[in-house]
C-alpha cells in the first residue's frame, strides 16, 4: 500500500503590508503538516524576507523566475507539476490583474500559468483599489477561471482607512486550503 503523501501547497506572497501576515500563514501550513514551499515576489520582499520565509517552510523561497530546478528544469515548472494547491496571500491589486491577465514575468506569474491546481486568492489591498472597477473586473475573471477567494474581510487597514481590503484571518485562509485538500485527496 502506497504511502500518503501530505499535501503540497505553493504559497505566493505579492508586496503588500499584508505580507508580513504570510509567516504566520506559512507557519500554519507547516503544524498541519504540509509541505510549503513559499514564492516571495520582489515587492513581496521589500515587506517581509525570504529568510523568514525558509526559517518557516524549512525549504528554499523561490524568488527568481530564473532558478534552475533537478536536473536542469526550470523551477517554476516544478513547483507547478508538484502544487496540490496554490495559494496568494497577499493578493495585491496588481497580481489580481497580472493573474487575469495570464502575464508570467516573474516566477509567481509563472507557477499560476503553469499549475493546474486549485487557486486560492487572498486579496489584501486598499478599499478604494478592492472596489475599483478594474480590480472588480479581474476577480470576475478569475472567478470564471475557478479561482476561489478567501477575503477580502472589512475593517480598518494600514492607511487608516475602514472598509474590504484587509487580509483574511490566517484560521479563515487555512480552512478554505483545508476544503481544497480534502476534495483533491478524495479523488
Amino acid at each position: 500500500m502506497a504511502e500518503k503523501r501530505s499535501p503540497c501547497v505553493v504559497l505566493g506572497v505579492t508586496g503588500s503590508i499584508a505580507a508580513f501576515r504570510a509567516a504566520d500563514l506559512a507557519s500554519a501550513m507547516v503544524q498541519k503538516g504540509w509541505e510549503v514551499h513559499a514564492i516571495l515576489t520582489g515587492d513581496g520582499a521589500r515587506f517581509i524576507t525570504p529568510l523568514t520565509l525558509a526559517a518557516l517552510t524549512h525549504r528554499p523561497v523561490h524568488t527568481s523566475l530564473w532558478e534552475e530546478g533537478e536536473g536542469g528544469r526550470m523551477s517554476h515548472l516544478d513547483l507547478a507539476r508538484l502544487a496540490d494547491v496554490v495559494v496568494v496571500a497577499p493578493a495585491t491589486a496588481d497580481c489580481l490583474a497580472r493573474t487575469a491577465h495570464g502575464m508570467a514575468g516573474d516566477v509567481l506569474g509563472a507557477v499560476l500559468l503553469a499549475s493546474q491546481a486549485p487557486l486560492v486568492l487572498v486579496p489584501a489591498m486598499n478599499t478604494q483599489m478592492w472596489k475599483h472597477p478594474a480590480t472588480q473586473a479581474n476577480v470576475k475573471v478569475l472567478t470564471q477561471r475557478g479561482a476561489n477567494w478567501v477575503g477580502p474581510a472589512e475593517g480598518r487597514l494600514a492607511c487608516g482607512e475602514e472598509g474590504p481590503g484587509r487580509m483574511a484571518p490566517v484560521e479563515q485562509i487555512i480552512a478554505g486550503v483545508e476544503r481544497l485538500v480534502r476534495t483533491r485527496s478524495a479523488k
